[in-house]
């Protein structure tokens, strides 16, 4: 978890509800593949709260992946939020959503990226003495 992602990660899923798996592992590392997580999964229609376990089944649920940066949106979040669309589906989601949650909106970036169905990019609109 990051002192910078964490309270933006948590400040969206306040706006969404559902169960917030926070690091919520997509690849398990082996020899040939490293581990990849989400910064925030959210179950939706679950009660609102954050998960204790981090290894929950999606299979058959609604569900957004977020991934955060506490900067401006850029290529880097981008690729972030595609490929973690296409880890998520292999779990077998009846629904997905990818989340590029970041601080500052970018205007050429942003069509890109939501182009691209799934995809979708929010930025923190809130005060940021809130995060604290």
């Amino acid at each position: 978890m990051s002192k910078h992602e964490t309270p933006l990660t948590r400040w969206y899923w306040q706006q969404v509800g559902g169960l917030l798996v926070e690091e919520f592992p997509l690849v398990k590392g082996s020899k040939g593949a490293s581990p990849r997580f989400l910064d925030g999964l959210i179950i939706l229609g679950e009660e609102t709260g954050i998960s204790k376990v981090r290894d929950f089944p999606i299979e058959g649920r609604d569900v957004v992946a977020i991934q955060t940066k506490a900067s401006r949106l850029g290529m880097y979040l981008m690729g972030q939020c595609v490929f973690s669309l296409e880890l998520v589906k292999r779990l077998n989601p009846l629904s997905v959503r990818s989340v590029a949650l970041c601080a500052g909106d970018d205007a050429v970036m942003r069509p890109m990226l939501e182009a691209i169905e799934g995809c979708e990019v929010v930025v923190f609109s809130g005060n940021r003495s809130e995060l604290l």
